[in-house]
This record gives structure tokens, sequence and C-alpha cells, in this order.
């Protein structure tokens, strides 16, 4: 059997994969991908958990619920009047479903427009080959100088509890629910948990979430943390920590779980859906790395240097499948750092600035360190804080939640980070995260001109507000 021959294969094509790929075509090496997600007819559908179960429909659904809840709550206050107002959740989940396709669709796009290879099936390594390693895929054998593993993750399952998608959901059931629960059940008050429950919340679920923790949203910043906690509970979110999870049963009419409350005290709930969203954990089935030696940690997770190289010359990995946070765009910027590197150039990722983004409502977005964690190096820092409630666009729009919070190092003023609970967070930090690349001070942000009325000038009054000195508050 004769092998095609590449520079590069990259196995996943997800925002990893897919963005390491384009980046290497770019850069002049023969590149292939290989990614196995299948949409309802067969055909290929790549992006990953990202755009199929994952950041992209959980969004496409978040809008659509927050549409709805705006109509039925919140535009009688602009003088528009509704009458019988309802939901189609069918016709909500084909449109989820029309933009899953549309980003899958550009995918394949960008792929034939950088005359990226692509084969539609699961890659596995076979073993080493003269000068690379050989890859198969659907019976066909890859031979690469230079493979990239960008396989992802999976969601963690309670243990005994397996995924059965109809009554314990995960992410991925928790998107496609043909109709509102009169009751749902979350165990996990993180990023997944919180925003598929304000969804379903929305629409008219009774929701309930479980935090093993003590703390909600430990790693956020605490002040934002609390605020962002006031409000979801003030939407109707039922959200009990330090819970014990216990026995959970699955029956015809729903899913009973047994837990013991912050107080010792046994208890249960009774919901007709449950969806649990304890983490997730790196996926390397059927990649076959025990066959070539390819190293992994005791999470599964493959062992990667600082530049993302693996046990085994010339393959590296990126993404969910090694270590750092499980974020789409920190998988693209590996992605595109390793291409780099492969072509002899300085690929870089800072993770100090990756930011990060809950699209909740109210929105939650930090970057950089957290008054906890400052606190506990012992660093010196200054911290300002300005309210929605005093900035004229927010009042305008009727989303006066939250607050935009600088912290800065009290001898040098340079910013060490930004956090923000309130509308149009996910936008807002991307100026936090320009400012701290080129390690900017508080009194940079604050010496600029932001539009008037906007959202950001909240992050200029922040940054003021390091040196006490807010002009509207």
């Amino acid at each position: 059997m004769s092998s095609k021959q590449f520079d590069v294969v990259v196995i996943g094509g997800g925002p990893g994969g897919y963005i390491a790929a384009i980046r290497a075509a770019q850069l002049d090496l023969n590149t292939a991908c290989i990614d196995e997600w299948k949409n309802d007819k067969g055909g290929p559908a790549p992006g990953g958990t990202c755009t199929n179960v994952g950041c992209i429909p959980s969004k496409a659904l978040l809008q659509s619920s927050e549409h709805y809840e705006h109509a039925a709550h919140h535009f009688a206050d602009h003088g528009i009047g509704l009458k019988d107002l309802s939901i189609d959740v069918k016709k909500m989940l084909a449109r989820k479903d029309a933009v899953v396709k549309q980003n899958n669709e550009g995918i394949l796009y960008l792929f034939k427009k950088n005359k990226v290879s692509f084969f539609h099936g699961r890659g596995s390594f076979v073993k080493a080959a003269e000068g690379g390693w050989e890859v198969a895929v659907n019976g066909e054998s890859l031979l690469a100088r230079h493979v990239v593993v960008a396989t992802g993750s999976n969601a963690r399952a309670l243990p005994g509890v397996p995924f059965d998608e109809d009554k314990v959901l995960s992410n991925d059931g928790a998107l496609r629910i043909g109709g509102v629960p009169k009751t749902l059940g979350l165990i996990g008050a993180g990023v997944i948990g919180l925003e598929m429950g304000s969804v379903w919340r929305r629409l008219g679920a009774e929701v309930t979430v479980l935090e093993g923790l003590p703390t909600f949203l430990g790693a956020v910043d605490e002040q934002i943390a609390k605020e962002a906690h006031k409000a979801f509970v003030r939407q109707g979110l039922k959200i009990e920590l330090a819970v014990k999870v216990g026995e959970v049963k699955v029956g015809k009419a729903g899913v009973s779980v047994a837990y013991t409350d912050a107080k010792g005290e046994a208890r249960t709930l009774a919901v007709d859906k449950l969806v649990v969203s304890i983490g997730r954990v790196p996926n390397t089935t059927g990649l076959n790395a025990e066959a070539v030696g390819l190293k992994l940690d005791e999470r599964g997770a493959i062992v990667v240097d600082a530049e993302c190289r693996t046990s085994l010359p010339g393959v590296w990995a990126v993404g969910d499948v090694v270590r750092g946070p499980m974020l789409a765009h920190k998988a693209e910027e590996e992605g595109v750092a390793v291409a780099e590197r492969i072509a002899g150039q300085h690929g870089h990722v800072n993770f100090n600035t990756i930011p990060w983004v809950i699209y909740t409502s109210p929105e939650i977005a930090w970057v950089g360190e957290t008054e906890q964690q400052l606190k506990a190096r012992g660093a010196a820092y200054k911290a300002g804080t300005f309210p929605f409630m005093a900035n004229g666009r927010a009042r305008a729009l009727g989303d006066t939640t939250g607050m935009v919070k600088f912290l800065a190092d009290a001898a040098t003023d340079e910013i060490l980070g930004v956090h923000i609970v309130g509308p149009m967070a996910s936008e807002l930090i991307a100026e936090a995260v320009v400012a701290m690349e080129f390690k900017a001070s508080s009194e940079d942000i604050a010496r600029i001109c932001h539009a008037h009325p906007s959202l950001s000038e909240a992050t200029k009054e922040a940054a003021l507000a390091v040196d006490k000195r807010t002009l509207n508050f």
C-alpha cells in the first residue's frame, strides 16, 4: 500500500487542530488534517467539541433564550407589548444546528482555500517511519515529518453514572433537550453548568445547581464571583455549595440525586433531567499512543514541554489534550505557535494573558491574576472598581448589573489583572488583554479617550479608580 507524504499531519480538527493545519499550510508546509466528527447525515463536521457540542451551539441557545427572557420580562419597560408569547424549542434547536453547520462548512472552505488535505475519519499512530511517522486513517497510510495531536477532551461522567443523553446529560445532551423540562438539575457550577442552566431557566425550567466546592466560581476573583452569585440567585437559579453527591438513580420519571448539604443534612433532589458538568478529560482514545511510546500523564493528558513538544521527536500536541486551561482560544494560539515552530520560526503563547469568559447574563470575563491570588503570593497591589449602574450606556441598555475591577502593582502601576461581571464583558475584556500584553499601567488606560456613551467607559473609570479618582462615581 502506497503512502501519502506530508510535512505535517494534524490529528483533530477542533480549534487547535484546524488552526494549526491552516497556519502550517500558510507557511508552505504540505499539510493534512484528520477529523472524525460527523453531521447528522454522516458527512464531515470539523470544528471539534467547540463547534459541534460546545462553544458555538451553546452561544446560539444562550442568544435565543436571552431574546425570550427579554420578550417575557423586559420588553414592557421599553413600551413594547406582546401577547401570547411562546417558545418553539424545535425551531430554536434547528437554528442552533444551522449555526453549527455554517461553522463546519466554513472550516472545510478554509481547508480548500489554504490547500490543506482533509481526511474524514479517526487518525491513529502506526509506527515510526523513516524521517517521521506513519499515521493511519480509514485504511489509508499517511507519512508525516511532523504530527500535531489536537484530539481535544471528553465530558467527565460521575462514577457509576454513565451519560445516556436522555436523562443524564453531558454538554452534548444538554444542547439537545427537545422541550423545556419542568425541573433540571446540574452537578457542577462551572462554565458549562451555569451556561446550560441559564438557557433552560430562562425558558421556564426550575433549575438547581449542586456544587461540591464551598465557594462559588473559585477560579474567579472573589468580589466578582459574589456579585455574579447574587445576580444568578435573583434570576431564579438555585445554587447549593459544599454538597457531597451520593447515589444517583435514573428512572422512567426522571433522576433522583441523594446528597449531603453544607450543613451535613441528607437531602434528595428529584429532577426530570440531570446535567453533569464536573470537568473534562483529555481524549486519547484510539490514538494508539502506547504503540509508539507517546507519554501520557496521570490524568491521561499528553505530556508536553513549554513549546508543546511531546516525548517523541517530531510529534507535538496542543489544546485540551495537554496541560493548561481547556479553552478554544488557548488551543488556537498553541496551534499557531506549533506550526510556526515547525517552520523554524519562534511561536509564542503567553498563558498569563489568556482571557476567560462565562457567557451567562451577566457575563463574566477576566484576565490575569485575581485579588486572592495576589494576596496569596504577598504582592503589593492597588485595586479599583467601577459599577455599571453608574455607566450611561448600561442604563440605556437596561442592564446595570456588575462592575469592572482593575488590579495593579502598587509600585509600578502595571496591570496585574482585570475582572468584569456585567453586560458584554466578553468583548470588553479584549482591551485588558491588549493592555497587559503591552505591559500597560492602569494610568495608561485611564488616559485613553473612550467613546461616550459606551460600556467601555466603565473600563476607563475602573482604571481611574485605582488612583481613587473616578469621574462618574
